[in-house]
């Protein structure tokens, strides 16, 4: 099929690009990688009256580290982050990622922060940032907020972005010594969407884990923080048995889907490998 009919714009800076989606805040929507936008509008599933495309402005092409965080701008593409970035666990962590996304013409062309905008409960990049704890930079024509990852995430396609708003840039914590990272998902086959995934963040010392946050993905209508499980590894070893005693923990927090693809007891067994195999990764 083809696209309904469209008016298309391509403005070269950011205001231009705000004013138009503010002033088509019922039914504009924002062009970067296309990557999920264009085929919905193929199939009419998705019907913008107006597009933006905003790749004719630079000041959103950013990936810098300014003091300790990672800066990613909105048409920073997922093949950016193929090889690490930055140094340390940031960047080995979002390299490794990044390979897990579809193909590499989907990763040339589709961008980071326009994965965080859709919000797909499979992207990769939701979970990730999630476990993160990043920080999105949503920006209007006359305003710019912060919104933290926990409160972005509010259903399916659904994130804390109001009408005529556009989210800029997506910022990740840099982390010093101690910490460490690890991702894990399952698909039937490579660049297939995800069944189950997790994504972890540890801060060791001495030994023992003094911090942590488990993201969960795929499996429902949103990425989900098991905080329990995240919870019984504070001040412990992280041995194999405590490992395997939060990944137990993670997958009775979650309600996963039940649908064409798994059913939810399947799903929550591969909650539990997945998140076994994220933390063994960081450990």
């Amino acid at each position: 099929m083809k696209p309904a009919a469209f008016d298309y714009h391509a403005p070269t800076d950011l205001p231009a690009a705000l004013a138009l989606l503010a002033r088509h805040a019922d039914d504009g929507r924002v062009l970067a990688g296309g990557q999920s936008l264009v085929p919905t509008m193929a199939f009419r599933m998705a019907r913008p009256a107006v597009l933006v495309d905003i790749n004719r402005i630079p000041e959103l092409t950013h990936l810098m580290v300014e003091g300790d965080v990672l800066r990613i701008g909105a048409l920073a593409r997922h093949a950016w982050f193929e090889t690490p970035c930055v140094p340390g666990p940031l960047g080995r962590l979002l390299a490794n990622v990044a390979h897990n996304i579809a193909h590499a013409p989907v990763r040339t062309r589709g961008t980071f922060c326009g994965s965080l905008a859709h919000a797909d409960p499979a992207s990769e990049w939701c979970a990730t940032v999630l476990a993160l704890g990043g920080r999105m930079i949503v920006a209007g024509p006359d305003h710019r907020r912060e919104v933290a990852a926990d409160d972005w995430f509010r259903g399916v396609f659904a994130t804390a972005m109001g009408p005529g708003e556009m989210l800029v840039e997506v910022q990740a914590p840099l982390m010093g010594p101690g910490w460490s990272c690890g991702f894990a998902e399952f698909s039937r086959r490579a660049g297939d969407y995800a069944l189950a995934m997790a994504a972890a963040v540890l801060r060791q010392e001495a030994g023992v884990v003094r911090a942590a946050r488990i993201a969960l993905g795929a499996i429902g209508g949103r990425p989900v923080l098991a905080a329990e499980a995240a919870a019984s590894l504070m001040g412990r070893a992280p041995t194999p048995a405590a490992i395997a005693e939060a990944a137990d923990l993670a997958a009775a927090c979650c309600e996963p889907d039940d649908d064409i693809q798994a059913p939810p007891a399947y799903r929550r067994d591969l909650v539990r490998a997945m998140t076994r195999r994220a933390l063994t990764q960081a450990v």
